[in-house]
């Protein structure tokens, strides 16, 4: 494994994450079950899966298409605490809290994807793996 998932900064800051969204939706009414509490944790669980997943393959290509999942499911969980904070199941103070977290997780995920993307730049291979992904996905 090229990137051991545990030794990541990202995956550490993604946890903590996670643990933010768990502990804000713990309190979100009974009806939101499997409305806003289960979409909110599991977009935050996508973050750190992603993570993991992509740090199993070799090329710099797919960790980065692993990056790019887990930039989309923390954007969603920030999209999603908006609507909490606009049907009042969360107050400012803890939508800041999230966001301000989310904001930290998010410049890792960014800071280390532009530094995969600087060390591959005139890589062919990566460069044609790339454009595929932004297709596909």
């Amino acid at each position: 494994m090229k990137h051991e998932y545990r030794d990541m900064k990202i995956w550490h800051k993604a946890r903590e994450v996670n643990v933010l969204v768990y502990n804000m939706t713990a309190s979100f009414p009974k009806l939101e079950t499997y409305g806003l509490t289960s979409q909110m944790r599991r977009a935050a669980v996508s973050i750190v899966s992603n993570i993991s997943e992509g740090s199993a393959f070799e090329s710099d290509a797919q960790v980065l298409k692993f990056l790019y999942i887990s930039l989309g499911s923390l954007c969603e969980v920030e999209a999603q605490s908006y609507l909490a904070l606009d049907i009042r199941y969360i107050n400012d103070e803890a939508q800041e809290l999230l966001l301000k977290e989310s904001d930290q997780l998010k410049r890792m995920i960014l800071s280390f994807m532009k530094t995969l993307k600087a060390k591959n730049r005139l890589n062919p291979k990566f460069l044609f793996i790339i454009f595929l992904f932004t297709f596909i996905i």
